[in-house]
């Protein structure tokens, strides 16, 4: 089975603990991509501090990096600076705790296709994440679909990428949901690049981090097509609520959906 992720909790973290050790699973921290916190170094060092008290093994952690405005590939320059500066502040945080890899948005336009726009986006976005990497020799990055229409730029991205075995698609199913091209194309044309995924339920209009097995996505179908092209990538069971956890992941086993065999 590949790794379970799950969001801990810290005020619950007895449990949280608990839980994780019922199912093998890593952590996804989720406390470090709010500006607020990133503005506070206080903040900063005593969730790194209360993680770091855990009786619990990180190497295979992950943790979601800023998101919140973040686009490097903008023409401003100002701009620029405070997004790069944002996502090192990520980066440093990772290397504190000691984690796996950090997951970041594409941060584009939805729908927007100007091919200048777009050809931009994948130039700076390949040589700043790359070079990222070089200065983090320890982490991996995962590179999650946010608000694309479509798979493609996002894949085409990863294939400038591929030489880094650091860099990887981070694929939100529930995201890819409620665009207008179906799941499987985007399995489809992610599938080389996928290393990390992100899931979660929803009605297929909005993104809503239900309970696994309680909206519209089909699972079966999600089953079907990490099989068939032989995914291999951990999974972050997206939503906070430690019991909804449980039952999401009781759901996958019961019916022995991906990761379960």
């Amino acid at each position: 089975m590949e790794q379970l992720h799950i969001i801990p909790d810290r005020n619950r973290i007895t449990e949280t603990l608990e839980l994780a050790e019922q199912y093998h699973t890593a952590f996804e921290y989720n406390d470090f991509f709010n500006p607020n916190v990133l503005d506070d170094e206080k903040t900063i060092d005593s969730l790194i501090s209360f993680y770091l008290r855990q009786p619990h093994d990180r190497t295979h952690d992950t943790m979601h990096g800023a998101f919140l405005d973040i686009t490097i590939h903008s023409e401003d320059s100002l701009i620029r600076k405070v997004c790069e500066h944002r996502i090192r502040q990520s980066m440093e945080i990772a290397r504190d705790l000691e984690l796996r890899g950090v997951v970041f948005h594409t941060g584009r336009l939805h729908g927007f296709r100007d091919k200048q726009y777009l050809n931009n986006w994948l130039d700076v976005n390949e040589a700043f994440f790359g070079g990222l990497l070089q200065e983090y020799p320890k982490q991996q990055i995962f590179m999650e679909n946010m608000f694309d229409e479509a798979p493609d730029i996002l894949a085409q991205l990863a294939k400038r990428l591929e030489h880094e075995p650091r860099f990887g698609v981070c694929l939100d199913y529930a995201h890819a949901a409620v665009t207008d091209v179906a799941c499987e194309e985007w399995v489809e044309a992610l599938a080389p690049y996928i290393r990390h995924m992100h899931i979660n339920d929803n009605d297929r209009v909005n993104d809503l981090h239900q309970e696994i097995g309680t909206g519209k996505l089909d699972w079966g179908a999600f089953d079907k097509e990490l099989r068939r092209f032989s995914v291999q990538a951990s999974v972050l069971i997206e939503m906070k609520d430690l019991e909804r956890q449980r039952r999401s992941i009781e759901y996958l086993k019961e019916n022995r959906f991906y990761p379960f065999l």
